[in-house]
C-alpha cells in the first residue's frame, strides 16, 4: 500500500503484515537461552542515523520510579515535580510525567502537581489494559494515559494466557474507546519489546494502531519498553535487541512518525544511557527516564544524565536548568535520605573529588585539568579533594582554598608552614593506623588551628550578625516621620516602643547636625538611672559614630567597646537623617553583646 512517509512526506509502499499465529511462545531461546548470558547477535546489514528533529525528555519517576523503592510522600512528589519543570526550562525539554492513578494518595499528587499550573512536564496517567480504568484517567482530567500492551510471547502466553491474535484484538479495542472518551491521545508501552517477535507481532499491530490515529485525527504513541535491559546501541544489532534497526522499522515500516515514539529503558547490562541516546540518534524523539534513575530493578535512564546528554548533542541547554541536577541529589540525600553513592555522577558527594595527590596538584594549577567540565558553573558544584595518606601537601592546600572560598591573591601558598604542620598532622593519623579519609569537620578544625588568620573571630561574626539584625532596626525609624522631625515630642515615643520591643538595643537617640543630642535617654527601666546621673556631656561631635554619619549615606557600625554608663560590652548603630539632600541629624542606637548573643 502507498503512504506518505513521516520522515520524508514523499509517498511510499509499505509492506503491511499480519500477526502471525503461533500455538505456542516463540522465546527466541537462539537468543536468550536463559541458562547462558543473551547473545549478541549482527546481521550485517546497517540503518542511517536520522536523529530525531527535536529531543525530549519524559520522566516516570512516580509511577516505574516508585516500584522497587519506598513509595514518595505527596509532599515529595510534588517538590521533585517542581524541580523537573525547572530542570526542563520553559521550553519542555522534559516534557510530561506519568502518575499511578488508583490510591487516594496517587490522587491527591496528581491534583496537587496539576494545581501547579505548569505547561511543562504535562502531567499524565499509566493505567492497565482494561476499560475500567480510563474512568480514573477521566476522572482525573487528564488529557493522555500509557496503557499497558504487553508485547512479548513470554507476556502474551505465559502471562496472560493469550494467543497474540487475542492479545492484539484486546489492545486494539481499548485503545479505541480511550480516545473514544475524549482523551487527546495514548501511549501504547510495549511491554518486553525487545524479546518480541518483531515482524510475527510488532510490526503488525503497530500498523493497526497506526491506522486507528489515522482514523481518529488523533496521537497514538508508542513506547519502546526494553524492560529487561536487552537493547543494544549498534546500528548492525539485530532486531529486536537493535535499538537503531528497531526505531528504523517502527518509522520506515510501521509508520509511526518519529514524534511519537518513545524509549524506555533498564539497565540490566549497563547500558541503560546509551541506548536512550542511539534512540534519539535514530529517530525516536522521546527517551524517558527517572530522576537519578531509580527504577524497577536496576533502574531506568537517569533524568539528569539525559540532560547533560542532551545539552553535548544540541550543543545547548535550550532553557535548561542543570544546577537544579545538584537540588535534586541534595534533596534525595537530605530530604528522602535515598541512599545515594557517593561516586555517583553529577550528585554522588564524591562525584569530582579527588583523594590522589598528583591529581590534587594539577588542580591546584588549573582545575580543567582534572575536571569535567565548569562544574561549579553548570552545577553549583565546586571540584574537591578528599584529603587521605595519598592527597600529599597539594590536597591540603587545595582542600583549605576550595572550602574556605580563597581565590586568586588571597590563595593560601603550598609553603604556608600551616599548611605543613595540617599536613604532618594527617601524616601522623594515618601512620597510627587510620585507613579513612580526613572529614571535612575534622581538616576544618586543623584548619582553625594553624591559620587562625583566615578565621573570623567570633567578634568578627558577631558584628556581621549585629549589623544585619540592626540595620532593618535602623531603616524602619529612618523611614519614621516623626523621628524625621528631630521634634522629641514626636520622636521619643517612637524610640522607646522600639527600645522596649527589642531587647539587644540599650540606648537610642537623636542628635542635631552639630552633634547636640536632641532626644531625652531612652533606655530600659533597669539602666535608666545610670544614664540619667551619667550622661552631662551631651555633645557627641567628637565621637567616630557621628563623624562617619555626617559624612556617608550609609549605615555605620563601630568596634566593640565596654559601655562607660553599664559596664556591658556594646557596639553602636548610626545613620544620618536627611532632608532636601542635606543631614540634618544622626540616629545613634547602642547594641548589647550580651542580648545579641542570645538571638539565634
Amino acid at each position: 500500500m502507498l503512504q506518505k512517509d513521516p520522515k520524508t512526506g514523499l509517498l511510499k509502499e509499505y509492506t503491511r503484515y499480519e500477526v502471525e499465529h503461533a500455538d505456542k511462545p516463540d522465546l527466541l531461546r537462539d537468543l536468550f537461552p536463559y541458562t547462558e548470558v543473551p547473545r549478541t547477535v549482527f546481521d550485517g546489514t546497517t540503518v542511517p542515523m536520522e536523529p530525531a528533529k527535536e529531543f525530549f525528555i519524559t520522566d516516570t519517576t512516580f509511577r516505574d520510579g516508585q516500584q522497587a523503592r519506598p513509595p514518595y510522600t505527596v509532599d515529595q512528589i510534588v517538590d521533585l515535580y517542581d524541580m523537573l519543570h525547572r530542570l526542563g526550562g520553559p521550553n519542555g525539554i522534559i516534557r510530561a510525567s506519568e502518575f499511578f492513578l488508583y490510591t487516594d494518595k496517587d490522587k491527591d499528587a496528581v491534583r496537587k502537581c496539576l494545581e501547579r499550573g505548569y505547561k511543562f512536564p504535562e502531567v499524565t496517567g499509566w493505567i492497565r489494559a482494561t476499560k475500567g480504568d480510563f474512568q480514573l484517567v477521566k476522572n482525573m482530567g487528564l488529557q493522555e494515559t500509557g496503557i499497558l500492551t504487553s508485547a512479548s510471547d513470554y507476556h502474551i502466553f505465559n502471562k496472560l494466557k493469550k494467543t497474540r491474535e487475542q492479545a492484539m484484538e484486546g489492545y486494539l479495542d481499548l485503545v479505541r474507546t480511550a480516545l473514544e472518551s475524549g482523551l487527546r491521545s495514548v501511549r501504547c508501552h510495549l511491554e518486553d519489546i525487545t524479546r518480541a517477535d518483531f515482524y510475527g507481532f510488532i510490526i503488525p499491530f503497530v500498523q493497526k494502531l497506526m491506522d486507528i490515529a489515522h482514523e481518529s485525527q488523533k496521537m497514538v504513541k508508542i513506547r519502546l519498553c526494553d524492560t529487561m535491559g536487552y537493547g543494544l546501541p549498534y546500528a548492525e544489532a539485530s532486531v529486536p535487541r537493535g535499538v537503531p534497526k528497531m526505531i528504523h522499522a517502527m518509522i520506515h515500516e510501521a509508520g509511526v512518525p518519529g514524534e511519537w515514539l518513545e524509549w524506555h529503558g533498564h539497565n540490566d547490562f549497563h547500558k541503560v544511557l546509551i541506548n536512550a541516546q542511539a534512540a534519539w540518534l535514530y529517530g525516536c524523539a522521546n527517551a524517558n527516564g527517572t530522576l537519578l534513575g531509580f527504577g524497577e530493578r536496576t533502574g531506568n535512564p537517569p533524568i539528569e544524565g539525559l540532560c547533560i546528554e542532551y545539552a553535548g548533542l544540541m550543543g545547548s541547554t535550550n532553557g535548561m536548568d542543570l544546577s537544579v541536577i545538584t537540588d535534586i541529589g541534595e534533596y534525595f540525600k537530605k530530604v528522602i535520605k535515598a541512599e545515594v553513592p557517593s561516586a555517583y555522577p553529577f550528585v554522588g558527594d564524591n562525584f569530582n573529588t579527588t583523594s590522589a595527590g598528583i591529581h590534587a596538584d594539577g588542580v591546584m594549577k588549573d582545575e580543567e585539568i582534572y575536571n569535567i567540565f565548569d562544574t561549579t558553573a553548570i552545577l553549583k558544584r565546586p571540584i574537591g579533594v578528599n584529603v587521605t595518606d595519598k592527597s600529599g601537601l597539594a590536597g591540603v592546600a587545595h582542600w583549605v582554598n576550595s572550602n574556605l572560598g580563597l581565590k586568586g591573591e588571597n590563595m593560601v601558598d603550598k609553603k604556608h608552614h600551616g599548611l605543613q604542620s595540617i599536613q604532618d598532622w594527617v601524616e601522623e593519623q594515618y601512620a597510627l593506623g587510620r585507613v579513612t579519609s580526613i572529614s571535612n569537620e575534622e581538616m576544618l578544625h586543623q584548619a582553625r588551628v594553624f591559620l587562625p588568620d583566615y578565621f573570623k573571630s567570633e567578634f568578627d561574626v558577631l558584628k556581621e550578625k549585629a549589623e544585619c539584625i540592626s540595620t532593618q532596626v535602623v531603616f524602619d525609624l529612618l523611614a519614621d516621620a516623626d523621628v524625621r522631625t528631630l521634634d522629641p515630642l514626636r520622636a521619643e515615643p517612637v524610640l522607646e516602643r522600639v527600645v522596649n520591643e527589642f531587647r539587644f538595643i540599650q540606648f537610642a537617640y537623636l542628635t542635631d547636625s552639630t552633634g547636640k543630642k536632641v532626644t531625652k535617654n531612652i533606655t530600659h527601666p533597669e539602666d535608666q538611672a545610670k544614664y540619667d546621673t551619667s550622661m552631662t556631656d551631651e555633645d557627641f561631635s567628637n565621637r567616630d559614630w557621628f563623624r562617619a554619619a555626617m559624612n556617608n549615606d550609609r549605615v555605620y557600625v563601630t568596634d566593640f567597646y565596654k559601655s562607660k554608663i553599664t559596664g556591658a560590652l556594646c557596639i553602636t548603630v548610626s545613620a544620618p537623617i536627611k532632608e532636601a539632600g542635606r543631614t540634618k541629624g544622626v540616629l545613634g542606637v547602642d547594641l548589647q553583646f550580651e542580648e545579641l548573643a542570645r538571638i539565634q
